[in-house]
């Protein structure tokens, strides 16, 4: 009896291991028929991967790695898989993607406008904006960008922008010192943000920076996310925030255009802010920007304009104070800059920042080692060969720059912070990522460095930074950050003469 009863246990756990198994191969199928079918031909010449599960793709093992102490074990787990080729087939944010790992294929990537396209996701293009850069055509990316970078990127607006930047560095520090315990992260967040609201805003940036600080802390936090528009998912929360960013950003553009027209605001050439040149610009045809578009390029440029100055300029500090001799030699550096100054001089000047050789191998290899920005979304206009592989039209490619800058056969030791790898050193084409490459190079690329370039400076001289608690689990979502926000203190250590 106890022999019949055992067997029929061992056949019903045999039949629902087989239904189990049956089931995970038919949902491993689903994509690859949703998706890969339908190519003909070309499926088979597609990259090696696999589109995960359905609908999630490949998503789940994506946030389960950027989420644990161990980021890099996603790629690596392709590279197990399949090979150290460099490209590889995806579903990545809802779309069937090809993952590329290498300087050439990403170079290629970036730089091919014939073949390449935008392709953020819908679920980030709704959140940054349908007319901001991440969404609009080459040739609208052309003009607005031709409008955008002397503003921001030219070297007489550089110059300018020195002695405001060079103020509320030295006013935010001598604060942060009497503060006792802060967020160090959180605090430099607000100061890069205070900078680039005025670079834009002008005179308006006062009244609206607190309300719109907090609202792209959101908005942030959903461009990395699954698109799920749903009450407690980050997602969702970035969609209310970005529907408020746009309501404060509309009542800046609505003031602006009565001071305009009632006389309230007289503009100079020289006293334009980036506002004032969205409002004046019109193509050939005298079509003057909608407030979508201004809203969208302002969205756009000052998200990115805060975030990666804020935490690069944390991860120099904090690199920086880990690493005593190399403190010490970037400190040497700017006492020098000091001594060779005309006694008449205040302040620093945009030549004295291009002095600063070791800093600025400092600043590229926090740059290299945190890859603020992992990836980089585009989109094949048609059906692309790409290291012997077919992209097909419409898929999304994505460039991923942690693995580039990673490699240990293009940077020794890569997850060491050490400066003077860069001594002599010219990058070849596609190894170093940071602001990506191509006519879609991040506009505000000179503007960041030079921030990060003058907080460094006086912090040198003058401050040095205590960690609370430096053993602080590093979050990589949606940027690399220790999850105590560097919860430390800034102490004062000497007073040099300026």
């Amino acid at each position: 009896m106890h022999l019949e009863v055992d067997s029929t246990w061992a056949i019903l756990l045999a039949v629902v291991l087989g239904v189990l198994g049956s089931l995970k191969w038919i949902l491993k199928k689903v994509n690859w028929w949703l998706y890969e079918t339908k190519l003909g031909e070309i499926q088979y010449s597609l990259p090696p991967g696999d589109l995960g599960w359905p609908f999630i793709g490949n998503m789940w093992s994506f946030l389960k790695a950027f989420k644990s102490t161990d980021p890099d074990s996603f790629m690596r787990n392709f590279v197990a898989r399949y090979g150290g080729g460099g490209v590889y087939k995806a579903l990545m944010f809802g779309n069937p993607s090809v993952l590329v790992t290498t300087p050439e294929t990403c170079r290629k990537v970036l730089t091919d406008d014939e073949a390449f396209q935008p392709g953020w996701p819908k679920s980030t293009a709704d959140l940054i904006g349908k007319k901001s850069f991440v969404s609009i055509s080459y040739e609208e990316h052309k003009r607005l960008r031709r409008l955008t970078s002397a503003p921001v990127n030219g070297h007489e607006a550089l110059s300018q922008y020195i002695l405001y930047i060079e103020e509320n560095v030295i006013s935010a520090l001598d604060e942060w010192a009497s503060m006792g315990e802060i967020e160090f992260l959180t605090q430099l967040r607000k100061l890069t943000f205070k900078i680039i609201v005025h670079i834009f805003l002008g005179s308006e940036s006062v009244s609206v920076m607190e309300a719109l600080e907090k609202e792209y802390t959101s908005l942030n936090y959903g461009v990395r996310s699954m698109a799920i528009n749903l009450p407690g998912f980050a997602y969702h929360k970035a969609l209310k925030a970005r529907k408020n960013l746009v309501a404060v950003f509309q009542s800046v553009v609505n003031e602006r255009r009565n001071q305009r027209m009632d006389g309230r605001r007289l503009v100079s050439s020289k006293k334009k802010d980036m506002m004032d040149a969205l409002l004046d610009v019109e193509d050939e045809k005298g079509q003057k920007l909608s407030d979508e578009e201004i809203i969208d390029i302002l969205l756009m440029y000052l998200n990115a304009g805060h975030e990666s100055s804020g935490h690069i300029t944390m991860w120099a500090t904090i690199f920086l104070q880990a690493h005593p001799e190399y403190l010490k030699k970037a400190k040497k550096e700017q006492e020098e800059i000091l001594k060779r100054r005309p006694p008449t001089q205040k302040g620093l000047t945009l030549k004295e920042t291009r002095e600063m050789i070791y800093l600025s191998q400092v600043i590229d290899e926090t740059l290299r080692l945190v890859t603020f920005s992992l990836t980089v979304f585009r989109e094949a206009k048609a059906d692309i060969n790409l290291d012997g592989y077919i992209i097909p039209k419409g898929w999304k490619v994505l460039t991923w720059f942690r693995s580039v800058h990673l490699d240990p056969e293009i940077y020794p030791n890569p997850t060491e912070f050490y400066p003077s790898r860069w001594d002599n050193h010219t990058a070849k084409a596609g190894t170093f990522l940071p602001f990506g490459a191509g006519s879609r190079l991040c506009p505000g690329n000179d503007l960041a460095k030079l921030e990060i370039s003058i907080f460094l400076h006086h912090f040198l001289l003058n401050y040095q930074l205590e960690r609370l608690t430096p053993e602080s689990k590093v979050m990589y979502l949606p940027h690399s950050r220790p999850k105590d926000n560097c919860l430390a203190r800034v102490k004062k250590i000497t007073s040099v003469s300026m």
